[in-house]
């Protein structure tokens, strides 16, 4: 009996549905067709939603609505479901409160920056951080009249003398980028906290899973904690994206103004696939970590190798600061870097890095390929450089998803190419 109401009650409704649509042309159906599904469908994703525009339901409700909040929706620029999702899902992996998603991890860093920087203030940061953002401090923050200052990132005092009246932004960054020493993030945090200067951490290598980037210093840390969710979080080397995450609501509506401003916003399907890696992502982060700390010890014995730079290993610079925010069992994601002895020229280094087979030539990590680049540190260090310039070359790997063994034995035969050709 159930079972034929239910029918009766399906053709009634789609009965009253034709007839609603009684005059449309077919062209016009295919537009304002009055069906819409029913609520209740679950699965394991969440569903995509697509949109720049946002219908209302009256006047009074696009009226009422705030692009500042969550409360509703008023342009696909300023977020839909999907997007709103991914935000929230975000905040907690990091431990903040607001998020605003970007194009990029580095229109992560230019939101940032843009938002808390006008002529006449000053930038600090680290002389190790990424590459990009210090290109953005030279280039377009010095064409707005916004100076900026590089500071030796292992040596807080060097920070703190440099924060003036003027300075109204610290960049941190922890491992540095390419060379990887770890900071005493603790300390360099509490200078700005205590400096009333506002902290930015690029916490891409840390991703929420090493350490709590709000909370690492008995409940304290940075202001702000941006992420490229290009690497762990996407997890397929395929999807450039960005967040920002904050935990205080003004500075979050001051950086989601200028976000607003700017025009940055992502697509559904690559939101979509940023949600499909996080439940997955602290089971790759650790698997990436477990295979570099593998690798990187056993690079550590071979002769061809001067130093490892892998911010769990003992002899890395800033290994106890590491232990500090991280644990001593803590994560230390998939990224090192080693310094090849003296006696390898560059084109040497070039050949060994040519003769791998699985790690692939390019830029990025976090990836299911492992990867490797060759850097020519003294031209990328300025409080470092003559340092750099007595070393031998440096080379940074991204280990992936494949077998340690084989990722061993790919290195084992770069090195006895290049040991073969250096005789």
């Amino acid at each position: 009996m159930r079972f034929c109401e239910s029918l009766r009650f399906v053709r009634h409704f789609c009965e009253s549905r034709l007839a609603n649509m009684c005059g449309m042309t077919p062209q016009t159906q295919l537009i304002h067709h009055p069906y819409s599904p029913p609520e209740g469908f679950a699965a394991p994703q969440p569903g995509v939603f697509k949109a720049s525009t946002v219908i209302f339901a009256n006047t009074a409700a696009m009226r009422a609505r705030d692009w500042q909040n969550k409360l509703g929706y008023t342009y696909g620029l300023h977020g839909t479901p999907t997007t709103f999702l991914l935000e929230e899902r975000l905040s907690a992996l990091e431990g903040g409160l607001q998020c605003l998603l970007v194009p990029s991890g580095l229109a992560a860093i230019a939101n940032v920056s843009l938002a808390l920087l006008k002529a006449g203030d000053e930038v600090l940061l680290p002389d190790n951080a990424y590459g990009p953002n210090k290109a953005m401090a030279q280039g377009e923050l010095a064409a707005y009249g916004i100076n900026h200052q590089l500071y030796d990132p292992m040596d807080p005092a060097d920070l703190a003398a440099r924060i003036s009246p003027k300075t109204a932004l610290v960049w941190l960054e922890a491992p540095g980028s390419v060379s990887m020493e770890f900071p005493d993030l603790v300390s360099l945090a509490r200078i700005c906290r205590e400096r009333g200067v506002t902290s930015a951490l690029d916490n891409t290598w840390g991703a929420g899973l090493a350490f709590a980037p709000f909370t690492f210093d008995a409940g304290h840390g940075v202001d702000i904690s941006i992420h490229a969710l290009t690497k762990y979080p996407s997890g397929g080397g395929d999807v450039l994206m960005g967040s920002v995450i904050t935990r205080d609501d003004a500075l979050h509506l001051k950086l989601k103004a200028t976000h607003m401003r700017l025009g940055l916003g992502v697509g559904a399907n690559d939101a979509e696939a940023i949600l499909r890696g996080l439940p997955s992502m602290a089971l790759r982060y650790r698997a990436h970590d477990v295979a570099a700390r593998e690798l990187a010890q056993w690079l550590a014995t071979r002769p061809e190798i001067a130093q490892v730079l892998h911010p769990a290993l003992p002899a890395s610079p800033g290994h106890a600061h590491w232990q500090a925010v991280c644990g001593p069992q803590g994560l230390a994601a998939g990224l090192f870097s080693v310094v090849f002895d003296k006696r390898f020229s560059s084109a040497q280094v070039d050949a060994f890095c040519d003769a791998l087979k699985l790690f692939k030539l390019g830029f990025s990590w976090g990836g299911p390929i492992s990867l490797v680049v060759p850097y020519q540190m003294p031209a990328m260090r300025q409080t470092s450089r003559a340092a750099w310039a007595e070393q031998g070359v440096l080379v940074r790997f991204s280990v992936g998803l494949e077998s340690v063994a084989d990722l061993q034995a790919d290195l084992l035969n770069a090195l006895n190419a290049s040991a073969g050709a250096n005789t």
